[in-house]
Order: structure tokens, then C-alpha cells, then sequence
């Protein structure tokens, strides 16, 4: 095979995230745009934003491709994951949600998946609760397992596999109350009907070895993170912890993708990377001399506040109670 031949065969790579109706969200995904970019200075992956939010992007991303929609043309709440396939702008299209930090280069992660038309880091179950029981849905729909993950990642390859699948996920979405399965945050999950339509359609997981993704869900402790160096510790402690989450196993983990899911984007350790990465992407500051004043002004005494608020918790209930559940602005 010669050099042109070579160049026709090899795959178009995309990473692509999803910003639509609040702001709050655009600016999250320019900030993993950033990580990304940091770590990919030379790449041939190509970053995409799909956003019905009509701001600009910084002049510090004019290497990001940006997706135009209008205003919930791509719908709401996690139904807009069930449109991958019509979103994905290359060969292999790797969605991460917005939420999330980029602390290695991905082209490893491509490589691991590639071959699967449609597929997930994970495991499978055939038993179990996960938004419903498990081996009720795997004997409703005739398949020995569901695959089990976290749908800050999905990976996906142009072709009529992942045309079957995310067709006939959607077409799922009409029936998830009638299934028994459990609501998100008010919205069907698609998690659910994606692993119900990969596993009719045969589609294999990638084994969720820590290397790849890890969210604070499954792994609640951050021991390390540095999004410039790549160092990222983070750890299910072992019980009898009260950090401990039951059924994940107990592992310290670095991974290339971090997902700062739930309210983590609100804390100190996400809002530190993210102005660490706006002083060296748009400022053009040093690394060394951005990390060195983010911490002084920032980063230390956040994490030192955060110490002293947990110390004097147990004394603040005692002597006022429970505060009220602030209500979150990504919801």
C-alpha cells in the first residue's frame, strides 16, 4: 500500500461535546475544549461543540469546530445523547460530556475502541439495580446482559451499526415508564435505552480498567489532580470509609478523562483547573507561573475554607440544623 492509499483508508477522529441552553454549560465545554487542546496541540482530532447558544467562542479556540442548532432543536435533558449518530462528524466520533477534563492525550482511548461500531467503558451485569432491575429487563428482552456504564462516554464509528442502534434507542424512549425504569432528575435516562439497544444489537464494551474515565460517583476521593502535568489520583476507599461506594470496587485510578459529574463543577478542585486553563490558553501565561498564582489566590485558600467549614460543621447543626438544599443551576 502506498503514502495516498494510506491517506484514503485512515480514519477521521472527532472528540464531541454537547453545550445547549444555559450558558453554564458552553462554558464548560469550553473549558474541556481547553484541557483537550493543551493536550493536543498537534493533533489530527478534531474537537466539536454542538450548541444552540449563540455567544462565540474565545479567540483562544479558533481550532474548535462548533455545531449550530436552534434553541431545543436537539431537545432536552439526556435525550439529546439518543442523537449521536446524527451529530457524529467523522469516522470515529468520541462524545465526552462537557463536564468533564481532558488530562492525556486520547489518541490510546480511539485505539481501544476502534473496530466497534457503537460502545461504551464499562461492564456487563445480568443482575442488580441500575435505573431499574437488571435481570427483569435482560428476560423482557431475551439478552443474557446489559452493559453497565456511565454515559460521560460514549464512542462511535459511522455505519449502519450505529445507525441500528441509536435508532432503535430512540424508538425505546416512548416506552422507558412502561419498563419500570427509574427516572433521572425527572427525564428518562438514556444509559438505559442505549445499553438495551447495544446489547440487542450485539455491541461489546470496553473493560473499565481506571486508564480511560473515572467520575466521582464511582471514585469519590481526589488525592491529585493537575490537568497541565496530567496527574490525576482518584480512589473508592475500601469500607469501612463513609466515602465508600458500595458495588464499585475499591481501586485508586488515573484516568485521561475526568468527569466532574453531579455539583463537582462547583468546587474548588474543577474551578481551579478551569482558570489554570484560561490563563495559559487565553492569557498565554507560562504553565509554572499560571499553576503558582492560581494557587496562591485561589486554590489554597479555597481548599483551606472548605477544611475549616467541614471542621465546624457537626457544631453549626448542633446549634442551627440542617441547612436548605440549595437548588442547582444545572438543573
Amino acid at each position: 500500500m502506498d503514502f495516498d492509499e494510506m491517506a484514503m483508508t485512515k480514519k477521521t477522529r472527532a472528540v464531541l461535546t454537547i453545550a445547549t441552553g444555559k450558558r453554564l454549560y458552553l462554558d464548560m465545554a469550553i473549558t474541556l475544549a481547553r484541557s483537550f487542546l493543551w493536550w493536543h496541540p498537534r493533533s489530527d482530532i478534531i474537537f466539536y461543540i454542538a450548541t444552540d447558544i449563540a455567544d462565540p467562542l474565545p479567540s483562544d479556540l479558533a481550532a474548535v469546530k462548533v455545531l449550530r442548532f436552534q434553541p431545543g432543536e436537539l431537545g432536552v435533558g439526556f435525550s439529546m445523547k439518543l442523537k449521536l449518530d446524527q451529530l457524529a462528524p467523522a469516522d470515529q466520533t468520541l462524545f465526552i460530556d462537557s463536564d468533564s477534563l481532558c488530562l492525556g492525550a486520547l489518541g490510546p482511548v480511539f485505539d481501544g475502541f476502534a473496530g466497534r461500531g457503537v460502545s461504551v467503558l464499562g461492564a456487563n451485569v445480568s443482575e442488580g439495580e441500575w435505573f431499574g432491575d437488571v435481570a427483569t429487563l435482560c428476560s423482557h428482552f431475551a439478552v443474557p446482559a446489559l452493559p453497565r456504564f456511565n454515559g460521560g462516554v460514549y464512542y462511535l464509528e459511522a455505519g449502519a451499526c450505529s445507525e441500528a442502534v441509536y435508532t432503535h434507542a430512540r424508538s425505546l424512549e416512548s416506552q422507558y415508564d412502561a419498563l419500570g425504569l427509574v427516572r433521572l432528575r425527572g427525564s428518562p435516562n438514556e444509559e438505559l435505552l442505549m445499553s438495551i439497544s447495544m446489547a440487542l444489537q450485539g455491541c461489546t464494551v470496553v473493560e473499565d480498567d481506571g486508564s480511560a474515565y473515572g467520575d466521582f460517583f464511582m471514585h469519590p476521593i481526589l488525592k491529585e489532580l493537575d490537568v497541565l502535568y496530567g496527574n490525576i489520583r482518584m480512589c473508592n476507599p475500601s469500607p469501612p470509609d463513609p466515602a465508600h461506594r458500595p458495588g464499585y470496587a475499591c481501586r485508586e485510578i488515573s484516568p485521561r478523562i475526568v468527569h466532574f459529574l453531579g455539583d463537582f463543577t462547583s468546587k474548588w478542585p474543577y474551578r481551579a483547573e478551569e482558570k489554570v486553563l484560561r490563563l495559559v490558553s487565553l492569557r498565554r501565561l507560562p504553565a509554572g507561573l499560571a499553576r503558582g498564582w492560581v494557587n496562591l489566590v485561589y486554590r489554597y485558600p479555597a481548599m483551606w475554607l472548605e477544611r475549616l467549614r467541614n471542621a465546624l460543621r457537626p457544631l453549626y447543626r448542633r446549634l442551627f440544623g440542617l441547612r436548605e438544599v440549595k437548588w442547582s443551576e444545572r438543573v
